[in-house]
């Protein structure tokens, strides 16, 4: 590959940017000079601290190399020592012909009294030094000094020496040939555990034979070494596992003995690297067990989901080993971290089994029961409660058999719970009573029973649907109308609240004559500004009043409350499991019943009038809305006619409503089911599948070894973002072409983004047939993204290339911009130049994620997010000709990268329009929200709608947006 004009250019390294003080000003070359030969040791440090950081930054200071030499060399002062040292470092070293300087003897020599230097810390830091030095002509002669520090009293110097002897045979293996044997000599006479920690590191990537064989002459002290050198152990195993094969069990006896040891880092990789080492269902237990003991004694709540995840990563590898731990993972709910509790609780969902399901349901209800009486932090204990309630419902769905019990549960509790927790109880309740006709009749009673005791609106909603489609015997029916009649109170509803009015007006007027017959009182009252703006005075009296109202109406039957309180929703499901109830009783009543049949017909339509009424009246706050109107003056007219026609009414009222909500429950089961299945095929074995064989894998590198996830080169390759190995054309979709053709350095940039970074590998071509002197790109960014990495400065000669890299961290999902220029000198001093780089468009679908929530929690994030965006929707008739409405969400969902939350058989059916829900989540936790309203009136129209996106963050929301636009732009096209 060519070059820059010397050798040495290609490997100059990539140093961190480092932002200049705006603070101090920048000394220029003659000042740095000066304060360099006659100032004092603080001048002097404070100097080479800039001359340093200048040379960070791509200045050129090779002139002040001879006055550092000079007047700052010989110094005795610790902190310039050190300073030089990191002078040493990032000094150029080499001439432009490629050639080392001959100042560098000067500084040979300088390192050779320090490496002989009487103090520790001197010596120490200069071998510190030797380990990033690669010139051989430097090297050479600081072998000798640096082999006697292996010796030396103290163990800071010996340390230091022993990773210096290492870094120099890793990179210059013939300037010390008998390193491996010389630092075996250390590890076997060394007392210092730090020393021994990095003469074993040394070993076990040079020589992991003579690591092995240490390994076996020591492994009954294993238990008892230090935390570091425990660690270089298990490195040291996982590292030649494959290759030494035969000592398997030498491996497996010093592993199993690191699991009891007491630093948890030393437990945590030692359970990871077992589980690479065997398959075996007791080594799998005892790391699970290891995970679990971390994850209950650990207080950092990361560290506890770190494990926790790891857990569940073994729990998939190794399906049904660790079933039997799943009461000792519930211990970890004892954390008072909630998203520790929720990754506990999903771990447990998937361990559950026939087996301990009981075990886990008895726990799960003594949970429940803690939430429940615990009411020192009551935002906690509600949120935690909904999960806990969640995770019952879940595994009650798995399995039927406790079903019973968990109704119960949930039935004998649910007043005490909030109004989220006792929804999702209702659901769950409504969903057992439909899965399980048996316990229908039990389901009902204790509603019946409890039903004076909800508050919730959402919690009556779902009460009443059960009530109303589940009781069908003419006892039940009329248990049911009593309670309802119960909680609705005095009829007529508007009568009997203007009958409660004139009386609290009368007692008032009363009061008011007694209080002008006494002695007046100072006033006092309060302004209050009205609707339209203007100002009120409100009385004392008025401010009783309006507090006595309030408790009155608290204190007034559940259902009447609710209405006045303008929960209309309510009354309509209330209006139609009145009609529900009056048809199933007049459907399986006698002859003799007829008079009460239509006592019920007539006092349920005095009752949906009464509704009507007190939503247009002026007893609440907000009238009734259209749609609550129109539907519970359809149950009326429902009522009035249902003499002539009660099997229409009877086929929509009952068997429809039924039958859809059936189709519900089975379409969520079947989609359950389908994931549950679609996962066992990904991990499911083939009989003629080829069998892989580790000892086999370092030859055949194709082959995907079932255990490869654990393994030192997939570390790596999730590290260095190489874990996906894409093709090398779908790479050249990543390439960015920043300069044009005929620009004098053409440049394009290969984008490689790896989690949380950006990787931007540019190659620049010279295109000139002159060298290019200094040239460097800079970069700079738009969003949320930081450049952490400057790249360096080369000479590019000429119709040669090089590659420049880049590194830049992003912090959040938002469409990022970078841009830069490109600058160089020309042949002449003072020509300098620049070429603008085309901007570079970072995605955002790199970092989006399909994900799922429920119902409740989505409806819950869209009412919390305030950032909207809405994109509306149109296609030509030409795109819409092929395309009906789910093959557009098809589309819209693959170009934004997000999962529909609206059940399959919601969507399915002919319609001319289509509404669901989307829902995504991006590595940093950030949720994206989207409904979609799309319409197509017949086949010839094209496709209109629009669609909602909602988050937290206004970036993702324009982000999302900008992607269907572009989305909808290349359907068109």
């Amino acid at each position: 590959m060519a070059t820059a004009t010397g050798p040495a250019a290609p490997t100059d390294a990539c140093y961190m940017l480092i932002h200049p003080r705006l603070d101090v000003e920048t000394p220029n070359l003659q000042t740095l000079k000066r304060n360099l030969e006659r100032g004092t040791d603080d001048i002097k440090a404070e100097a080479l601290q800039q001359v340093i950081s200048g040379t960070l930054q791509g200045e050129n200071h090779d002139q002040l190399l001879m006055h550092i030499i000079r007047f700052v060399m010989p110094t005795r002062n610790k902190t310039l020592k050190k300073l030089l040292l990191l002078y040493w470092e990032v000094c150029p070293k080499y001439e432009a012909d490629g050639k080392l300087k001959q100042e560098t003897i000067l500084i040979c020599n300088a390192l050779l009294n320090d490496l002989q230097h009487p103090n520790e810390f001197i010596r120490g830091s200069t071998l510190r030094f030797l380990c990033k030095l690669r010139e051989v002509e430097l090297l050479e002669p600081l072998i000798g000094p640096t082999r006697e520090c292996l010796s030396h009293r103290h163990a800071y110097v010996r340390k230091n020496a022993v990773e210096a002897v290492s870094s120099i045979y890793r990179t210059l293996p013939h300037l010390i040939p008998d390193g491996p044997e010389l630092i075996s000599g250390v590890l076997q006479t060394e007392a210092d555990m730090t020393c021994r920690r990095n003469a074993l590191t040394m070993l076990t990537q040079s020589a992991p034979a003579l690591a092995v064989q240490w390994l076996k002459e020591s492994a009954q002290l294993v238990s008892g070494f230090e935390e570091l050198l425990q660690l270089a152990v298990i490195d040291l195993i996982r590292r030649t596992a494959r290759d030494f094969a035969s000592e398997k069990a030498l491996f497996i006896r010093c592993i199993f003995e690191l699991l009891n040891a007491a630093p948890s880092a030393v437990k945590y990789e030692a359970a990871t690297t077992l589980v690479t080492l065997s398959s075996n269902p007791a080594a799998v237990k005892a790391a699970a067990s290891c995970y679990i003991t971390l994850a209950t004694k650990e207080s950092d709540n990361n560290v506890r989901i770190i494990v926790l995840e790891r857990l569940d990563r073994l729990r998939a590898r190794h399906e049904g080993i660790i079933d039997d731990l799943v009461m000792d993972l519930l211990r970890v709910l004892t954390a008072p971290d909630l998203d520790v509790r929720r990754k506990v609780l999903g771990i447990v969902m998937k361990l559950t089994s026939q087996r301990n399901v009981n075990d886990v349901i008895s726990m799960l209800k003594k949970e429940l029961a803690k939430t429940v009486s615990d009411a020192s932090d009551y935002d906690k204990n509600t949120d935690y409660r909904l999960l806990v309630i969640q995770t019952i419902h879940s595994c009650a769905s798995q399995f039927p058999e406790v079903a019973a019990s968990v109704v119960e549960l949930f039935l004998d509790s649910i007043a005490d719970f909030g109004a989220s927790s006792a929804t999702d109880a209702i659901v769950f309740i409504r969903e057992v009573a439909e899965k399980f006709p048996d316990l229908r009749q039990g389901i009902v009673s204790h509603l019946v029973a409890s039903f004076m005791d909800f508050k919730a609106g959402k919690v009556m909603r779902g009460a009443l649907w059960i009530l109303g489609e589940y009781a069908e015997t003419p006892d039940e029916i009329r248990e049911v109308w009593t309670r309802l009649r119960k909680a609705i109170g005095e009829l007529p509803l508007l009568a009997a609240e203007q009958r409660e009015l004139d009386a609290a007006s009368s007692a008032t007027a009363e009061g008011a004559e007694k209080s002008a017959a006494e002695p007046k009182a100072a006033s006092s009252g309060s302004h209050r500004i009205l609707a339209d703006g203007t100002y009120a005075t409100e009385s004392s009296l008025t401010a009783r009043a309006t507090e006595a109202l309030s408790l009155k109406l608290d204190s007034k039957p559940p259902l009447r409350a609710v209405l006045l309180h303008s929960d209309f929703f309510t009354g309509t499901v209330l209006a139609s499991t009145l009609t529900k109830l009056v048809l199933r009783f007049a459907r399986a009543a006698s002859a003799d019943e007829e008079q009460q049949v239509n006592s019920l017909r007539a006092e349920a339509v005095l009752i949906m009038a009464g509704i009507i009424r007190i939503g247009q009246s002026s007893f609440v706050a907000t009238p009734i809305d259209e749609d609550s109107y129109d539907r519970v003056l359809a149950c009326i007219r429902a009522l009035e006619y249902m003499d002539e026609d009660a099997d229409v009414l009877t086929e929509a009222f009952i068997d429809d409503t039924q039958s859809a909500f059936a189709r519900l429950v089975k379409g969520e089961v079947k989609r359950v089911a389908e994931e549950e299945r679609k996962h066992s095929n990904d991990n499911a074995v083939q009989v003629d599948d080829v069998i892989e064989f580790r000892l086999l894998a370092a030859a055949n590198k194709g082959a995907s070894v079932s255990n490869a996830e654990d393994t030192l080169e997939h570390d790596i390759e999730l590290a260095t973002g190489e874990a996906e190995g894409r093709a090398a054309v779908s790479k050249l979709d990543s390439v960015v072409q920043l300069t044009g053709f005929s620009d004098a350095v053409y440049a394009e940039a290969y984008v490689n983004v790896n989690q949380y970074d950006i990787l931007l590998d540019v190659m620049v071509v010279n295109q000139t047939n002159t060298t290019l002197r200094n040239l460097s790109i800079e970069f700079s960014t738009l969003g949320d993204l930081k450049l952490v990495e400057k790249p360096t400065t080369y000479n590019v000669a000429p119709f040669s290339f090089s590659s420049v890299k880049a590194s830049i961290k992003v912090s959040s999902t938002e469409t990022g911009v970078i841009f830069g220029t490109i600058v160089y000198d020309g042949p002449n001093v003072n020509d300098s130049h620049s070429i603008v780089l085309n901007d570079i468009h970072v995605d955002i679908m790199e970092y989006i994620r399909p994900a799922r929530c429920d119902e409740a929690q989505f409806h819950a994030m869209w009412t919390e997010f305030e950032w909207e965006n809405k994109v509306n929707m149109s296609t030509t008739k030409e795109a819409a000709e092929n395309l009906d409405l789910r093959g557009y969400l098809q589309h819209i969902m693959r170009a934004t990268n997000m999962a529909c939350l609206t059940p399959a058989n919601a969507l399915a059916g002919d319609c001319g329009f289509l509404s669901a829900n989307l829902y995504a989540r991006s590595i940093f936790g950030e949720d994206a929200l989207a409904n979609i309203s799309i319409e197509k009136p017949t086949e010839e129209s094209p496709i209109t709608g629009h669609i909602r996106i909602r988050a937290k963050t206004q970036g993702i929301a324009l982000s999302l947006g900008d992607k269907i636009s572009a989305a909808k732009v290349s359907l068109s096209e």
